[in-house]
């Protein structure tokens, strides 16, 4: 049972921690809804809250546990559904997080590597962004925490369900308490204490008891096929996985400016460790350490082989971690660690508002809010000077412009839906018998030029298998698709355009008008 001195406490911090997380968020709130928040999640939690299902009704299913989506059901059946009671939401989940990572620092290490902890994480532009998005990852980061501390103090079955509430929000959170099993039983094999591990496995039972309600209900186990074949059956060829190898180390020890602090706790291994009324500064445990080691190799390894994308928000479950014992290491073994620290949190900040050299995903740092200011103000664009036209664009904008409740426009707008704007699908369009008075075009990445760029090998490796393509910039694709740029805007490196087609409004000016037809791909699941 819990204290009630132990659960005042956690309140209080848990208030503390929420109150800090929507000053730092507040300009962010009222942002709509953003690529896989628009694409699947929003509307997943939206059809739980309307029809009572567990299945989303809107998009084909991919097979993700709904915890977190009945989380948000909640929310709005109690607040309203708006954007700011999603990302409130979220934020209390991100402080519920923040304070298991606090509590499984100071059980590890002391207060004061715990509190710098806490600052790195919050701080870190991954989980910083994510902290307020309609998105998985963190939720089932924030249970792990959780169930590791439980863990850690040896309470089992506290450990079991705290681990079975991670599954139940995102299905590979499934790999931490495989982990630690694994370790438990490589490390304490003639032992009775391996009985005490077993507890561990007990999250598989709702995972699998969600995957039968979901092959009862939809006919698949995994999600439907396209979303099976491109997280899991296109990622098993060799060089991939290598290459995710390499992504995935890069983004659990160096990703945005993560490797000012592991590099620092690496070089500090060389210093004698700090003495305190004539005692060495302790460390964490070794058995502590090679398990959070357990953890993270498996998802290092784990992630490598499965997952289309490959995401820096798959990883958040290793990052603090990380994070717990570099901070550990500098606060024993460097005098004004502090000050490292301080360094630290300037360098996440510094990547958080500016990009870095290299490419990410808009939504590992604050591009994802560039991204949609530019949509913002590209879709009131059409709306208040093409009311009632049909827009060729492509997936997320497709669901903003159809899905008036995403935020971005005030009524349904029809759309002809293309996969992107490299030159093939462009050129396709234009050959087509499809109707569209207009096209919405954008940038899908954020890519500088690197040295990389000048190695063709590594192009078409991301071609092959990772899904890279360079999207045309407006002016060609106006001249592709027979039209004229009337509207652009630009950020940061990403750029939002819209096109006036010319063949369409010559037509509309002859005797008579065809029929509209349309066309679209199958809806992506991400």
């Amino acid at each position: 049972m819990v204290r009630k001195s132990e659960f005042r406490g956690n309140a209080a911090a848990l208030f503390l921690l929420f109150l800090a997380l929507l000053a730092l968020h507040a300009s962010l709130l009222r942002l709509p809804y953003f690529w896989d928040e628009a694409g699947y999640y929003v509307p997943a939690a939206r059809d739980l809250l309307l029809s009572g299902s567990l299945i989303p009704q809107s998009s084909i299913s991919n097979a993700h546990p709904p915890l977190v989506m009945a989380y948000l059901a909640l929310a709005w059946k109690v607040f309203g559904f708006a954007p700011i009671v999603t990302r409130t939401a979220m934020l209390l989940m991100a402080a519920f997080s923040l304070l298991g990572i606090f509590r499984l620092a100071e059980r590890v290490a002391n207060t004061e590597t715990a509190l710098a902890s806490v600052a790195c994480t919050a701080l870190y532009p991954v989980f910083f962004t994510q902290s307020s998005l309609a998105q998985v990852d963190l939720a089932a980061a924030g249970f792990t925490f959780w169930g590791f501390l439980a863990h850690v103090e040896e309470r089992r079955w506290r450990t079991a369900l705290w681990f079975s509430l991670a599954v139940l929000a995102k299905e590979t959170a499934i790999l931490a308490p495989l982990a630690l099993f694994g370790w438990c039983v490589v490390s304490t094999p003639k032992s009775g204490k391996v009985w005490h591990a077993f507890p561990l496995l007990f999250p598989l039972i709702p995972l699998m008891l969600w995957y039968a309600f979901h092959y009862a209900r939809t006919g698949y186990v995994f999600g439907n096929p396209e979303f099976f074949r491109y997280n899991v059956q296109d990622t098993l060829h060799p060089l991939r996985i290598v290459l995710a190898l390499g992504l995935r180390i890069w983004q659990t020890v160096g990703n945005l400016n993560l490797f000012v602090l592991t590099a620092a706790a690496l070089l500090a291994m060389w210093l004698p460790p700090l003495r305190d009324r004539e005692q060495e500064r302790p460390r964490i445990a070794l058995d502590t350490q090679y398990a959070f080691l357990a953890v993270i190799l498996g998802y290092v390894g784990a992630m490598s082989v499965i997952g289309g994308a490959v995401l820096a928000r798959y990883m958040l479950p290793t990052i603090p971690l990380v994070i717990i014992v570099c901070v550990s290491t500098l606060r024993r073994r460097v005098r004004f660690w502090p000050v490292l620290i301080a360094a630290v949190l300037l360098g996440f900040v510094a990547t958080l508002v500016f990009n870095p050299a290299y490419g990410i995903s808009f939504e590992d740092n604050l591009s994802y809010r560039d991204y949609v200011l530019l949509h913002e103000d590209a879709e009131h664009f059409i709306e208040s000077h093409y009311p009632m036209v049909q827009v060729l664009t492509a997936w997320p904008a497709s669901d903003e412009l159809s899905r008036p409740y995403l935020g971005y426009v005030t009524r349904p707008v029809r759309v002809v839906r293309i996969e992107n704007f490299s030159l093939e699908p462009l050129m396709a369009a234009a050959d087509s018998p499809a109707n569209f008075d207009i096209a919405l075009v954008f940038s899908t990445k954020y890519q500088p030029h690197t040295w990389f760029d000048r190695w063709s090998t590594w192009e078409r490796w991301k071609r092959d298998y990772f899904g890279f393509h360079r999207d045309a910039q407006a002016p060609l694709a106006a001249q592709i698709l027979g039209g004229g740029v009337v509207y652009s805007e630009g950020r940061k490196g990403q750029w939002v355009a819209v096109i006036a087609i010319a063949r369409v409004q010559e037509a509309r000016a002859g005797a008579s008008a065809r029929p509209r037809t349309t066309y679209a791909l199958p809806p992506a699941n991400f």
